[in-house]
């Protein structure tokens, strides 16, 4: 179904109506896409903060942040007031280039992931035809900053952060790209709006999760490796790294490691989301619901609403994968850097081939279910 909204389009051809020449016009929304993804970007790292602290303060029935704002929802941005303000030190003899360097690379490519993320079948920043595979690459050159900070530190602690971060990232990035790839491999595009519309339809039925179960678990454990969430935090567990590639940060850069961190962590929820819980899609068809109710489907009024529900779906799915992600953080143990690397390698890793070659097989055996 088409949700009737091209957000560019509408932009342009309003001020076109204003009296603006077209080229203007498109001149004008060039920036825009940069700042609704800084603003949407930020907004989630303050709602995810709120939501950790919260979970995990009722996992350990404390209260939590409760001073700063309406229920502790000011605490996040008094924290980064006070990071902002903080002296920036640079350890002696440190690479102050590569040091300044390394948090930048961190924190720019997940921001720049999120162009690709679609709210609705035209609410994207933009719809390249190889999202899935841009988002893949920045993915990993996260890893390059998380290296260049631990060896540009001077410190043996922040090495080890550093290689550590290296090695996992390797890991569980192969594995994670094999179970793109089996969802690319019945949705026949790399489009994340080709995706979606391949689940959509069938309501609930129609998502990949039931078509890729194992893909979806192989995706969802390599997802929380890359955000380096418990219980694989290893490039920076602090009781045995201090506090791993971060351990000579301070002030802001150290506050973009963190900012990092949790709009990966969105975003990676948002990705799931779209591979394989269909995106904006409802758990109902609403093709199914508009022809109960005899309405058409090209109605402006039911395109609107259509369009703005299929947005807090997206955000719905997401934020319920994201409160998954922090109740584990703290209620699972950490894992040894031998056993994350062995279960990455020996295990991952050889159930997403066996996940690929069996959506291949049953995409020439069944075609009207896998994508044929």
């Amino acid at each position: 179904m088409n949700q009737g909204i091209d957000l560019q389009g509408s932009f342009v051809n309003a001020l076109v109506d204003l009296g603006l020449p077209a080229g203007a016009a498109k001149a004008l929304w060039l920036p825009l896409p940069m700042v609704v993804i800084l603003v949407g970007a930020t907004v989630s790292i303050f709602v995810t903060v709120w939501l950790e602290r919260k979970i995990s303060a009722a996992a350990q029935q404390r209260i939590g942040p409760e001073f700063a704002g309406p229920l502790g929802t000011l605490q996040a941005a008094a924290d980064g007031i006070k990071l902002i303000f903080k002296e920036d030190i640079t350890p002696a003899k440190a690479d102050r280039l590569l040091f300044t360097l390394g948090p930048a690379i961190v924190v720019i490519p997940v921001f720049l992931s999120y162009l690709i993320v679609p709210f609705g079948q035209n609410l994207v920043i933009t719809d390249i035809g190889v999202g899935i595979f841009l988002w893949i690459a920045l993915s990993s050159i996260a890893p390059i900053g998380l290296l260049m900070s631990g060896y540009s530190s001077n410190n043996k602690y922040s090495l080890l952060g550093g290689l550590r971060a290296a090695a996992q990232s390797i890991s569980y990035e192969i594995p994670m790209a094999l179970a793109v790839l089996a969802v690319v491999l019945m949705s026949n595009s790399l489009s994340t709006i080709d995706i979606v519309n391949q689940q959509s339809g069938y309501g609930i039925l129609g998502w990949n999760i039931w078509r890729q179960p194992a893909g979806f678990l192989i995706f969802w454990i390599a997802a929380l490796a890359e955000c380096e969430r418990l219980p694989f935090d290893l490039p920076e567990a602090e009781e045995e790294l201090v506090a791993g590639y971060q351990t000579e940060y301070t002030g802001m850069k150290f506050g973009l490691f963190y900012v990092g961190s949790y709009v990966n962590l969105v975003l990676s929820a948002l990705i799931v989301s779209i591979l394989y819980l269909g995106g904006w899609e409802f758990p109902v068809s609403v093709s199914w619901l508009a022809g109960l109710l005899g309405v058409s489907e090209t109605t402006p009024w039911l395109q609107v609403i259509t369009a703005s529900v299929g947005i807090m779906m997206t955000l719905f799915k997401a934020y319920a994968l994201v409160f998954i992600a922090v109740l584990l953080r703290w209620t699972m143990p950490r894992v040894r850097i031998d056993q994350l690397l062995d279960f990455g390698w020996k295990f991952l890793l050889p159930v997403s081939l066996v996940n690929l070659l069996l959506t291949a097989a049953l995409k020439l055996t069944f075609p009207v279910a896998f994508g044929g």
